[in-house]
Order: structure tokens, then C-alpha cells, then sequence
């Protein structure tokens, strides 16, 4: 019976070995992949791509060859079973820089955190200064390359529209996979609605019949002035001379129509007529000459009050204006700012 009593003994002390084995097994398991799941990966490369169809196999496949090597594939099945990311990985670019934990790695794929790339239209732009911006942006899908203003408005879905002032300056988001005629489509449409907002709120007595000659008002008032405080002014400048049927006289119009402009405007080109010239026509350009933001938008809808017909430039490198109810007051303002521009160094001349 003693015999008996120790053989079974042994037997459980046995038994309780393998269990705190198997135990401790466990634990050294769990706690090896909860290290795993929580620290950050080290990569060669700044990002990965999971493409339409792609199984977390390929995906697990694809970080490897990024320079991941942390965890086995078992773990990182587990753990997308565990965040409910397995079968729901977005398509996109994600970013492995600064390193992610696996953990936060799959959650940004289940949710679709995708890198996000900018691209900034910028206020005062001509049509040719954003298409050549967006030919340079990367890693942007290129679509438009090759299409000429006309073949891009009809690809853009507006046949016949002309291009200039027709997309908004603003800063847009995009991703890998993304096109310039995606990012045109947002700005278009960002520019549709600005310009239906200021117009609702247009003053009563504006001597604009359409939205569309808010937007080339605006155009010009934002090439006039970089100062946000000013344009109101300026708006309101060229309002009154609409109402009184006198010349706009704009520099930035005539520029507008200038072929192959070498960044000088001289007194030929004042007097050289085309559609843009407003020195020898009256009223205002047969489209916008750039894109206007909302506060050239806001202004021209919205001039500000006052008397004043004529503007010049201080000339202190300010960008500020004069302005002037009499031509007489315009004439003294000139020669103060044609004195300031002979006594400023040649580098600081405009």
C-alpha cells in the first residue's frame, strides 16, 4: 500500500510539473506576443502599399520585404483576428516612419489611415502656373498630361467653360493612387461653391449682373493686392468705375494678354489693344485672369464704400496702396512713389 501510496504521488507531482509547465509555457507565450504587438517596428522603407486583393499574407509578405522582420505569421494572424482587422485591410499607402507598433500598423490599415499627401493651389495663379504645379507633384497620378485647356474642361466634365479662375486656391489631401484630374474635380467643385456663397451674399447695388463677373472681378482684385485689408478697397475702386462706365486700367489684366510676357510692361503694351487690355477698353475681361480666393471673392461682392477712382503703390516695399478721390491726388501719388522707386537700391526695385 505504501508502495502504492508513493507511485501515485509521483504521479501527481508529475502531472503538476507538466501543468506548471504548459502554464508557464503559456505565459511566456502571451507575454512573447504581447511584446510583439506593442513594439515598434524597425523598416528600411518609408512606407507600404496593400493593393486591391491583397490577403494579410501578402501583406505580411510585403512588410518583410520593407525590412519589417518582427513577429511570426501565426502572430500576426492572431493579432488581426484580435483587432478584427482579418479580411478588412483598406487599399493605400501607409506610413512605416517614424516606426508603428504591429498594433497600431493593422489598425491604421483596418481604418483606412492612408499617408496623406498636400497639394496647395495658390492664390493668384494663372491656369498654366497650376497646371505646371500639378505636373511636377508627386506621387500624384498624372491624367491631364498632354491635354490641351479645352480637352481638360471637357475631361473635367465642363465643355466650352474656360479655365482660368475655375478652381479654388486651397490645400487638398490626396494619396497614393490619386490623379491631378481628381484633385481639378475637388477644386472645381470647392470654387463652384465659393463662388455661390459670396454671390448670395452680394451687396444690392454691385454692378455685377452674374456670378461669373464676381469671379472675374475677384480675379482681378487678387492680382492687384496681396493685402487681405486692402482688397475691399480695391473692389471698391473699380465698382464705381463700372458704374461710371471709365476704363478699369489694370496693369494685371494687360499682363494677362501678353504673349510671351518677359516680366516688364511698357507703354506699347498699354496702348496695344486686345481683349484683356483695360486701358483701351472699358468694362470688364472676357474671363478671370487668375484664381481668387474667398477674400478676393468676399470683396468683389462686397466692395468697400467710399469715393476714391484711383490706386497706386506706396512704394515702401509694404505692398500697400494710395488711393485717391481726384486724378489730380492720383497724379501727386504717382510721383511720390516714382521718387521712392529711383531712390530705392536697384535690387529692392519692383
Amino acid at each position: 500500500m505504501a508502495a502504492v501510496k508513493r507511485g501515485c504521488l509521483a504521479v501527481v507531482a508529475i502531472l503538476l510539473v507538466l501543468v506548471l509547465a504548459v502554464a508557464g509555457g503559456a505565459a511566456w507565450s502571451w507575454q512573447h506576443y504581447q511584446q510583439f504587438a506593442a513594439t515598434p517596428v524597425a523598416t528600411g522603407q518609408p512606407s507600404v502599399t496593400i493593393a486591391s486583393g491583397d490577403s494579410l499574407k501578402v501583406v505580411v509578405r510585403k512588410l518583410r520585404e520593407a525590412g519589417v522582420h518582427a513577429g511570426h505569421d501565426l502572430e500576426w494572424q492572431l493579432l488581426a483576428r484580435e483587432l478584427g482587422a482579418a479580411g478588412k485591410l483598406k487599399v493605400g499607402e501607409y506610413a512605416l516612419q517614424p516606426a508603428p507598433s504591429p498594433r497600431e500598423l493593422l489598425l491604421r490599415m483596418r481604418d483606412g489611415r492612408v499617408i496623406q499627401y498636400r497639394f496647395t493651389v495658390v492664390e493668384g495663379w494663372n491656369i498654366r502656373q497650376l497646371r505646371a504645379a500639378l505636373d511636377a507633384a508627386t506621387p500624384l497620378l498624372h491624367e491631364t498630361a498632354g491635354l490641351d485647356d479645352a480637352a481638360l474642361m471637357q475631361r473635367l466634365g465642363f465643355p466650352g467653360q474656360h479655365p482660368e479662375g475655375r478652381f479654388l486656391p486651397e490645400t487638398y489631401l490626396y494619396q497614393r493612387g490619386d490623379s491631378d484630374l481628381d484633385l481639378l474635380r475637388r477644386a472645381h467643385a470647392a470654387m463652384d461653391a465659393a463662388l455661390a456663397e459670396a454671390w448670395a451674399a452680394r451687396a444690392a447695388d454691385l454692378p455685377l449682373e452674374t456670378p461669373e463677373q464676381a469671379l472675374i472681378l475677384a480675379s482681378i482684385v487678387e492680382k492687384e493686392t496681396a493685402l487681405p485689408a486692402e482688397r475691399p478697397q480695391i473692389a471698391g475702386v473699380f465698382a464705381r468705375r463700372l458704374k461710371l462706365g471709365m476704363k478699369l486700367q489694370t496693369d494685371p489684366t494687360v499682363i494677362y494678354g501678353i504673349e510671351n510676357y518677359d516680366g516688364n510692361i511698357r507703354k506699347r503694351d498699354l496702348v496695344t489693344d486686345t481683349p484683356y487690355n483695360t486701358y483701351t477698353r472699358t468694362g470688364l475681361t472676357p474671363t478671370p485672369i487668375a484664381m481668387p480666393g474667398r477674400d478676393a471673392l468676399r470683396a468683389a461682392v462686397k466692395p468697400a464704400e467710399g469715393s476714391s477712382l484711383y490706386f497706386v503703390a506706396v512704394g515702401d516695399g509694404s505692398g500697400a496702396h494710395v488711393f485717391s478721390d481726384s486724378y489730380a491726388e492720383h497724379t501727386a501719388a504717382v510721383a511720390r512713389y516714382l521718387q521712392r522707386l529711383r531712390q530705392a537700391p536697384a535690387e529692392a526695385r519692383p
